[in-house]
């Protein structure tokens, strides 16, 4: 059976502090690459395939558009996102359907409840219901299904591996990756999600992460105008509030967390991180990324500290501030 990096692969990169006392260790593998992409750090096993999550989605967006999917501004940033599914999320993965004379049960991802909790509150007051386009990865499934029209490919069945669509995504991933893909599982949206190392993940990331739009190359083209996207909508990749969105807002970094604590992101000037947090869990995964950024001279110290206030990191007892879960890289 196919599996990840053991224990033994992986290093302490967060501790859980509670009133002076470390209650728990956050362990896991990173990778830095600098400027123009060289291994500038290694924490772990980098090597061995992890599943990325929901940080694939930027290579699967591309995948779509250059399928030929036509996206720009908040509908571009909405097919990389885990949104919030607040109304406005809502309001733009419609639209993305309805351009492609497509509707909501074409949707092949499960209904869900937004994970923005005022939304879900006054959809509770409403005695609402999961819906499909609520879902995180709706954008991206969204943009699949617009992908498909776009090359006249069968819609039904999109998520299956073996589809037109989803091989053309596996080569535009191999391509951006430079890496065969070690395996396909299903993502918990239900799309298909390629292993790979974290190394070619980071690869991947810097590829996208510091293409011009002005490149002679199409696939680096788009991957310039996705990013722009991005960076000027970053409410849409992710929500109010949450790390992802706080992180390009303040800091202008293209950044993309995924499931099970996995991470990728590039700062302005081109280095790039991806991690790994073997336990799942990704409580940590935006601060530690953004603290080896600082370690790399990419970010300022102080302007990290400023934005890692923002993050919920936390740790309260009897509803006050007790510790906080801190990188130890």
């Amino acid at each position: 059976m196919a599996e990840t990096f053991p224990v033994t692969g992986a290093v302490e990169l967060a501790v859980v502090e509670r009133s002076g006392f470390v209650e728990s260790r956050h362990a896991g593998a990173a990778i830095v690459l600098d400027p123009d992409g060289v291994v500038q750090t290694t924490l772990g096993d980098v090597d061995t395939p992890i599943l990325p999550r929901s940080s694939l989605k930027p290579l699967q967006a591309l995948g779509c558009l250059t399928a030929g999917v036509t996206l720009d501004g908040e509908r571009l940033a909405l097919a990389t996102a885990s949104h919030a599914g607040t109304d406005r999320h809502v309001a733009v993965v419609r639209d993305i359907l309805h351009s492609a004379g497509l509707g909501e049960d074409d949707l092949g991802c499960p209904p869900s409840w937004p994970t923005d909790t005022a939304t879900r509150d006054e959809m509770v007051r409403e005695l609402g219901r999961p819906e499909r386009v609520r879902m995180n990865c709706s954008g991206k499934h969204a943009t699949m299904l617009a992908a498909c029209v776009a090359r006249g490919w069968d819609t039904a069945g999109y998520l299956d591996p073996e589809h037109p669509l989803q091989l053309h995504i596996r080569e535009v991933v191999e391509r951006l990756t430079g890496a065969k893909v070690a395996a396909t599982a299903v993502d918990g949206c239900g799309a298909p999600v390629h292993a790979m190392s974290l190394t070619a993940l980071a690869r991947a990331a810097h590829r996208i992460g510091t293409a011009s739009e002005r490149s002679p190359f199409g696939l680096h083209r788009l991957a310039g105008t996705l990013v722009r996207a991005v960076r000027e909508n970053p409410w849409a990749i992710d929500g109010p509030g949450r790390p992802d969105t706080i992180a390009i807002e303040r800091l202008g970094v293209f950044a993309k967390g995924g499931a099970e604590g996995v991470m990728i992101m590039t700062a302005p000037n081109g280095v790039t991180v991806a991690l790994k947090v073997l336990d799942g869990s990704g409580r940590a995964a935006t601060a530690i990324a953004l603290t080896l950024l600082v370690r790399a001279g990419a970010l300022a110290a102080a302007d990290v500290a400023g934005v890692i206030t923002q993050l919920p990191l936390t740790v309260t007892g009897g509803g006050n501030p007790v510790g906080l879960i801190r990188p130890t890289i």
